[in-house]
């Protein structure tokens, strides 16, 4: 990170913000959730959150696990409703900073409905927003973002459907913040989600997170450094996508091909749900 900030190790985290009597985690080894647990709160310690003023959110899976290791108060809620509850937090006490912590199947699949609602409305919350390809915890059955032809337990002759793309919609929805990032390196992803939780407004932060166990051993990625070379080998910054598709041969474009679009997706301003209500609510006082 260029903060100019002293990053604090793993250790001091793990002492500074973590429920001690919560280790050891329960995730499988080469998982990346560790990874963004600590990614948040590298960006937590550079914004200078205040934990009893934060909540933590979350809905079914093996990323929504996460709060409980944060000590700070959090929701462990039912299946795709984390979003759910986090906008009635805002709305109750707009002074609380939420965070989200959801998957794809969670927050995307059966969630998915609640996804399009919160940001159309633009509650002032950050979303992180892991990307597995699969429902992990619940069977490795296939999720809405699981690649054309990946086989699951549901998938078992490769899946036919198209994948969504989570960050094309939260950007054609007008997410203020938007950005996609491998958990293969930390710098781009503690930097945006710092930035997220700064922005005012709805911020969504996917982060693609290696699943050896449900996903990797169904794919021909079960070794631990084989699946994450995988996500460096098959993720393309924006820019040089772009330059690609623009300028680039047959062959690079082919190049693309299986691949994914990493980097910031959108960073603009717009009115928040809460200052629309404080408007109302003042208007309506007159």
């Amino acid at each position: 990170m260029a903060t100019g900030l002293k990053i604090k190790t793993a250790a001091e985290l793990r002492t500074s913000y973590l429920r001690q009597e919560m280790f050891p985690t329960i995730f499988c080894d080469g998982c990346g959730l560790g990874n963004v647990l600590n990614y948040t709160l590298w960006a937590i310690d550079d914004v200078g959150l205040d934990l009893d003023r934060t909540v933590f959110v979350s809905g079914i899976g093996c990323s929504s696990r996460l709060p409980g290791y944060i000590d700070a108060d959090g929701l462990h809620t039912t299946h795709g409703r984390a979003l759910a509850f986090a906008s009635g937090i805002r709305a109750a006490n707009p002074e609380l900073t939420v965070i989200v912590f959801t998957g794809d199947g969670d927050g995307a699949g059966i969630g998915g409905n609640h996804l399009l609602h919160t940001i159309r409305r633009n509650m002032d919350m950050t979303v992180i927003l892991v990307n597995n390809f699969t429902y992990g915890m619940t069977g490795g059955q296939a999720a809405p973002t699981t690649p054309d032809g990946g086989f699951s337990s549901t998938t078992p002759y490769g899946n036919i459907e198209h994948p969504l793309d989570i960050c094309e919609l939260a950007k054609a929805l007008g997410a203020p913040y938007v950005a996609r990032w491998p958990v293969v390196s930390p710098a781009q992803p503690v930097k945006s989600i710092a930035e997220g939780i700064r922005k005012r407004g709805f911020a969504l932060i996917e982060m693609l997170t290696p699943c050896p166990t449900a996903y990797g051993r169904r794919n021909g990625l079960k070794e631990i450094e084989q699946i994450w070379r995988w996500y460096r080998e098959h993720t393309v910054l924006l820019d040089e996508w772009e330059w690609v598709e623009q300028f680039g041969s047959p062959e690079e474009r082919e190049s693309l091909r299986g691949k994914m679009k990493i980097g910031v997706f959108q960073d603009i301003e717009r009115e928040t749900f809460e200052e629309r209500w404080a408007a109302l609510v003042a208007r309506e006082k007159l």
